[in-house]
């Protein structure tokens, strides 16, 4: 039986790809009321061990990223578009994204973020229901719709990338600090009024 326990999935069995590679589902953690919410595409081998999204070197990133932006990992909510991990880390399929996708909708209406800050091109593209040129359009802000509610989502290049391609470390912490612009985490006052 599959269903949601407040923000966590709990016995889905959507995908039979995924469920036969995963060792549990990584849920999204972080506040659930957080002003940012910061989606990935699926987790990885250490996420899957760890039972949470952005561990290892990917997440280390994204925590210096964070940390230099004024941020802390606490202070923010970090999830998935696809909770189970894809087998041998290949990107998720359209119909595994789909079997998702209400999950992800669900997460996004009950923290109701400030911003939505995709990381890397799956999650962009498919918040934004479009084509991505990621490294382009890096710290961009887009309005759309998201189970029928008005959001913002911002995009940004992965963690990961920054580790490929160091020059890709600079367009990461623009974006980061972009998002860091929609909150203010020390005193729990949105800055959102001042766009």
């Amino acid at each position: 039986m599959e269903q949601m326990d407040g923000l966590d999935v709990v016995g889905c069995e959507r995908c039979d790809d995924l469920c036969r590679s995963r060792s549990r589902i990584v849920n999204g953690v972080g506040p659930a009321d957080a002003d940012l919410l910061f989606v990935g595409e699926a987790p990885g081998a250490n996420e899957d061990e760890q039972g949470e999204p952005f561990v290892g070197r990917s997440g280390d990133v994204l925590d210096d990223g964070l940390r230099d932006a004024g941020l802390d990992r606490g202070d923010v909510r970090i999830t998935n578009c696809v909770r189970c991990r894809p087998p041998d880390n290949r990107d998720p399929r359209t119909g595994e994204l789909a079997n998702c996708r209400d999950y992800l909708e669900t997460e996004i209406d009950r923290i109701n973020p400030e911003v939505v800050v995709t990381l890397g091109k799956v999650p962009a593209e498919h918040l934004l229901g479009r084509d991505v040129a990621v490294t382009g359009e890096a710290g961009d802000v887009f309005d759309v719709a998201i189970a029928g509610q008005p959001r913002r989502v911002l995009v940004s290049v992965h963690p990961a990338a920054t580790l490929y391609d160091p020059s890709q470390k600079e367009t990461f912490e623009a974006a980061l600090t972009t998002a860091a612009e929609f909150t203010d985490a020390q005193s729990g006052q949105s800055r959102l009024g001042e766009f």
